[in-house]
């Protein structure tokens, strides 16, 4: 039995705890957080309840399958969030890029708009008023004037 629960005591600590139901023996282990903020299935715990002779017989088994899945599962966790941090990582690097090559013409734009001229008194707004014309106006009685 501990021959199994050795890969788990590599990292963490673990709690036996037996008690007797009727004629039948309940053994729990119970893995303890190796760290803040791992995974809570890592501290899922294996209950067995079985009679003395099945425990002997069987308990060694049902042990080592558990530990070798609470092993496995241990490092595909591990092994997802280092493809997770390395995403993120490329992620936060190609942004940077992005708003690197974004702030670049916008430099550009605000040099080229201080130097050249504003075109904004050659052209008319919708809400500017019309040019006034210093000429009187000659128009013959019976005619209208046309505006554009």
């Amino acid at each position: 039995m501990f021959v199994e629960l050795m890969p788990l005591l590599k990292d963490r600590t673990l709690l036996l705890t037996m008690a007797r139901v009727g004629d039948k023996v309940k053994v729990n282990v119970i893995p303890a957080k190796a760290k803040d903020g791992e995974d809570q299935a890592l501290t899922t715990p294996l209950s067995y309840t079985a009679s003395p002779e099945e425990l002997d017989a069987e308990f060694g088994k049902h042990l080592g399958g558990y530990v070798d899945t609470h092993v496995a599962l241990g490092s595909t966790l591990a092994e997802a969030k280092a493809e997770m941090d390395a995403a993120a990582k490329t992620a936060r690097q190609k942004a940077k890029a992005t708003q690197a090559s974004k702030a670049e013409p916008a430099v550009a734009k605000k040099q080229e708009a201080a130097t050249s001229p504003t075109t904004t008194e050659a052209m008319p707004s919708l809400f500017s008023a019309p040019p006034q014309s210093t000429e009187p106006a000659t128009s013959s009685p019976g005619e209208e004037r046309k505006t554009s």
